[in-house]
């Protein structure tokens, strides 16, 4: 996937976006270096390959680009296709107004006499694009949306989601994007029987799941997660962790990491669970 486009108009959120579904994304590639980087074996084997080519591109001039993509197009083992993006004169402008970035064709000129160079000189890729994307009315979660759903349907990661359980004496984990207390559960600790084990073994999970707390608590976070993570997804968001916190670390709350660990797991979501305090014992490790 070739990405070219007028300067401010989203070329570099497209990238990002193609980049964070699978694609192997490589900025302002100089154009006589294009075909070694799509030689079978080489370093995009394997993988979706979305190469970034604009006026700041070393050697750049469209019927070079043009005579490149018409190389790669006969050959049997490539599929290229060419992406355009575009805006409006009056929002380009404005863009790099507020940025207070200069145009790559205008450094010593008004920024809009930039984007009329810019966009005469473009004018031939813009007609011999396969699909144009204009971020006129588009903010930056929009028009990363509409490429990944455009381009990289079946290739998305999805979003990656860490489960982490830990223990309130020990302080909140900073990388935690959502947080939730089960210290209002009963605490297996002053069952002397349970003390000894964590909430990965069956009768501490028994012991929580009896607190009549802990059913209406799961089902009301199981359903507000069933809503949330597609609206994540949609907004880019690429990593979530969600934090559970007791006393200790090592009963209540590992039980509802484990659990809830499980239900996303259920619903094909890649998981990973981490409990970080589960070996932590009394004030020695403070």
């Amino acid at each position: 996937m070739l990405v070219t486009g007028l300067s401010g108009a989203g070329k570099s959120t497209a990238l990002r976006a193609l980049e964070d579904a699978g694609f192997e994304a490589v900025d302002n590639l100089p154009l006589s270096l294009l075909g070694a980087l799509v030689q079978s074996g080489g370093p995009a084997a394997g993988r979706p390959l979305a190469v970034g080519i604009d006026a700041r591109t070393r050697d750049f001039a469209p019927r070079p680009v043009l005579d490149a993509l018409a190389e790669l197009r006969a050959r049997p083992d490539v599929d290229a296709r060419l992406l355009f993006l575009d805006a409006d004169d009056e929002v380009l402008r404005r863009r790099f107004t507020e940025t207070r970035r200069r145009h790559p064709l205008a450094v010593d000129r008004p920024v809009l006499d930039g984007i009329l160079a810019e966009r005469s000189l473009l004018a031939p890729l813009r007609d011999h694009a396969d699909l144009a994307f204009d971020s006129t009315s588009a903010t930056g979660a929009e028009l990363r949306r509409l490429v990944q759903d455009s381009l990289a349907e079946g290739l998305r990661a999805g979003l990656v989601i860490a489960v982490l359980s830990f223990a309130y004496r020990w302080g909140l984990p900073r990388e935690a994007d959502l947080v939730f207390d089960v210290r209002f559960l009963a605490n297996p600790h002053y069952v002397p029987a349970l003390q000894p084990l964590t909430g990965r073994d069956p009768e501490v999970g028994a012991f929580v799941e009896h607190d009549g707390g802990f059913a209406p608590f799961f089902d009301g976070l199981t359903g507000m997660l069933a809503g949330l993570l597609p609206r994540f997804e949609r907004e880019g968001k690429s990593y979530l962790t969600i934090a559970c916190g007791c006393t200790g670390g090592k009963h209540r709350s590992v039980y509802v990491a484990e659990r809830l660990a499980r239900w996303l797991e259920a619903r094909g979501r890649e998981v990973n669970l981490v409990h970080r305090d589960i070996e932590r014992r009394g004030d020695a490790a403070r």
